[in-house]
């Protein structure tokens, strides 16, 4: 009844174990999920915000260069109409000055104002003397001033017409220099805080670069890193060029945005690995928990046949019949002789378990052949074998086979490989035991311990040298230990300075092998 309660309370606790693992499985994944998406939108805003500005600072370029360009014609026409005195010509040998004339008054109340009278001062100076002149220079003078609207009217009118229709057949290099581009390229941007370096080029309508910066490369821009302007888009389509720019550094400007995410996101993938290596020990330890509850049962039935066989001895040596019979009495000592050796080596058996918590084991090495040693070992365990109707043989090809070992372990590893034969044989098959030496390499000793057993399953094959791991096909009634046989073989095998490892299928047989440094 307790030992069903026991069962029942490990899987109830199993199953809380699952139950966590899954929602703080859930949880983690949910969290990183939220702060990848978090992330995602933030580096896509401001992207969309990233190129938003650029967009607008090479429009802005753009306006620049065309204002830079009317500017550059207006200049142009000023300057040959002063050359060619056109003031003077039209309106007689003496240019007016048109500058005007300007006063400064103060009014009763204390303002204080400026009066400009614009016109020839000439003209002005006679109103100051107090001339009068008559109504003929009036309308005179009103016809010389919608003379010269007229005439500046038809010079802007000749400026424009000049821009559209030879504006576009000045070289791009003139109308749009690259020191001028790059200035105001780098005004524009550093105006929207996109302070980073760009490179650019201007490109015909065929796609012909004209001139571009000294780091300026195609390759290294991708699609999305590209931005392009249309220069001076009222010319034709033939005579359209093009602004290109990139930004080599465009990737860590947009993610130093999200910066001061990564330590959150590392912080919570950090935590979810130590999860994860937390429920790895949990489910070991709980594994382990099992097995040794396995152990404990095992050990207990293992010491109580010989405890029984002892008692019920002890208990006929209380007969007087049977203290009286000497042969009875010889029975009866040899049966308790038996049994404290059985016990005694059961004892042994679970005081190998301190062993494996030791780094190391107090070995007593010396040199012997060990070709020799499993001869004899196999002589020994010939009858055994012999008894269940099976034959052992031993192949000892090494020809090199000294080896630095305790002996005593050495010979307990032997001996813990064969009875894993003997116990694991098949009832319907004669058992078949090979103990095989040869020589790999110049400095290694292979033995190999081969049976045509009950085999072992691939998932166990890999756990069968941990400590108290018993393989579930070989619980049969008949065969009884604590799971520390192979444990214990690997660990003397491995301070020996050796390897050890095991090839199986199921109802065809299991081979060991070993490898131990020869002694040079």
């Amino acid at each position: 009844m307790a030992k069903g309660c026991d069962r029942i309370f490990i899987k109830m606790k199993k199953q809380t174990i699952w139950i966590l693992t899954v929602l703080m499985a859930i949880t983690f994944v949910g969290l990183l999920c939220i702060q990848i998406f978090y992330m995602k939108n933030i580096v896509q805003i401001r992207y969309e915000q990233f190129s938003q500005g650029v967009r607008q600072s090479l429009v802005a370029v753009a306006q620049h260069l065309e204002q830079d360009e009317a500017r550059h014609f207006l200049e142009e026409d000023v300057n040959s109409i002063r050359s060619s005195s056109i003031f003077a010509q039209y309106l007689g040998d003496n240019v007016p000055n048109l500058s005007g004339v300007k006063y400064s008054f103060t009014t009763s109340t204390g303002l204080e104002a400026d009066l400009t009278i614009k016109g020839d001062v000439h003209e002005i100076s006679k109103l100051q003397t107090g001339t009068r002149p008559s109504t003929d220079h009036y309308r005179n003078l009103q016809d010389t001033y919608h003379n010269r609207y007229l005439y500046q009217k038809g010079m802007i009118d000749d400026v424009i017409l000049n821009i559209v229709s030879s504006a576009s057949n000045r070289p791009i290099s003139e109308r749009a220099d690259s020191a001028v581009v790059a200035s105001y390229l780098r005004q524009e941007l550093d105006t929207l805080g996109l302070r980073m370096p760009f490179e650019f080029a201007v490109a015909n309508y065929a796609g012909t670069v004209l001139y571009k910066s000294a780091g300026f490369q195609t390759s290294a821009a991708d699609r999305d890193n590209m931005f392009v302007q249309a220069l001076f888009p009222n010319d034709n389509t033939g005579r359209l060029n093009y602004l290109k720019v990139y930004f080599p550094t465009k990737k860590d400007f947009i993610f130093s945005s999200i910066s001061f995410m990564v330590p959150a996101f590392a912080f919570t993938f950090i935590l979810l690995i130590i999860f994860v290596f937390t429920i790895i020990v949990a489910f070991r330890q709980k594994k382990l928990t099992e097995m040794k509850n396995d152990f404990i049962n095992n050990m207990t039935h293992e010491f109580k046949t010989p405890i029984s066989s002892i008692s019920l001895a002890a208990q006929m040596l209380n007969d007087d019949t049977v203290r009286k019979s000497p042969a009875m009495m010889q029975q009866i000592s040899n049966v308790i002789n038996d049994e404290t050796k059985r016990l005694r080596f059961q004892v042994e058996k679970v005081l190998l378990m301190s062993m494996f918590d030791r780094q190391k084991v107090s070995l007593k090495l010396k040199e012997i052949d060990a070709n020799s040693a499993i001869n004899n070992i196999v002589n020994t365990f010939k009858l055994k074998v012999e008894k269940y109707g099976g034959r052992i043989n031993a192949r000892l090809d090494a020809e090199d086979a000294i080896v630095n070992v305790d002996e005593m372990h050495f010979t307990n590893v032997i001996f813990n490989l064969l009875d894993n034969a003997v116990k694991y044989r098949r009832e319907d098959e004669p058992l078949q035991l090979t103990v095989a030496t040869r020589n790999v390499g110049e400095d290694k000793l292979e033995i190999t311990v081969a049976d045509n057993g009950i085999g072992i399953r691939r998932d166990d094959l890999k756990k069968i040298f941990d400590k108290f791991y018993r393989v579930s096909t070989g619980n049969r009634h008949d065969v009884k230990g604590f799971g520390l046989g192979l444990a214990y073989v690997r660990k003397m095998i491995t301070d020996l300075g050796g390897e050890i490892s095991a090839e199986s299928e199921l109802n065809i047989g299991t081979k060991f092998k070993i490898i131990l440094p020869l002694t040079n």
